[in-house]
């Protein structure tokens, strides 16, 4: 009896990480529009430092026009605003962290987590319930593993443990890497933010892309197979 086949893996889809923010008039307006140009699960919502009350309003002012979207709105770190502000989740940065969250955050909200450095921490971050494994962000001295390493990682991952894996791609071609990879979710920041041709744009052009490399992925798997 020949072998079945393994089932297909969805497409990745894009998760979505915002500069420092401390006025939330100008993505209060640009957000909506942003999100209905590509399929964006997530948005990683990062403050610049402020007094509780004010990153609360900023969370609030913003969360409608992120999660109306049908996407998350995850804080970065902030465990402590999530409730009061009506986010979906947070992302903390290590396992000590994540122990630490775990219990403000369960069951209700969303636990990722990051900085995850070897693969005992990986596994070590799944057994304590995370929702989602991140590899391949810029470190506190904006260091990164190489491309090679990172895709190495997602596919180890994504063959073997059941938590989705977030891919952080700093490049069209890292989107490429990842996808093929089998990551769960992509993450991006700057590759859109920075783009000459505006964010909407380029997160449209890295949508195509996925749709693309998940096409060619099916179509090798169906040759392989």
């Amino acid at each position: 009896m020949a072998a079945k086949p393994a089932p297909s893996r969805p497409q990745p889809r894009l998760y979505l990480a915002t500069p420092a923010v401390d006025n939330p008039a100008p993505w209060v307006a640009s957000l909506p529009g942003l999100l209905a140009t590509a399929d964006v699960a997530a948005v990683l919502l990062r403050l610049k430092p402020s007094d509780p009350r004010t990153m609360i309003s900023c969370i609030k002012a913003l969360g409608p026009a992120i999660q109306t979207s049908g996407a998350a709105l995850l804080l970065d770190g902030q465990v402590e605003l999530v409730a009061r502000s009506g986010a979906d989740g947070a992302h903390l940065t290590g396992i000590a962290a994540l122990s630490e969250a775990m219990p403000s955050l369960k069951p209700d909200r969303i636990a990722g987590v990051g900085g995850l450095s070897t693969r005992h921490e990986s596994m070590a971050a799944g057994e304590a319930g995370a929702d989602y494994v991140l590899f391949g962000e810029p470190d506190a001295h904006g260091q990164r593993p190489s491309v090679e390493a990172i895709a190495e990682r997602l596919q180890w991952w994504a063959e073997l443990f059941e938590p989705p894996c977030v891919g952080y791609a700093a490049s069209r071609a890292e989107v490429d890497s990842f996808v093929a990879a089998g990551a769960d979710f992509i993450l991006i920041d700057d590759l859109i933010w920075a783009d000459p041709r505006g964010a909407a744009t380029a997160l449209a052009d890295i949508a195509q892309a996925i749709g693309q490399r998940g096409a060619i992925a099916e179509k090798v798997k169906a040759g392989e197979e």
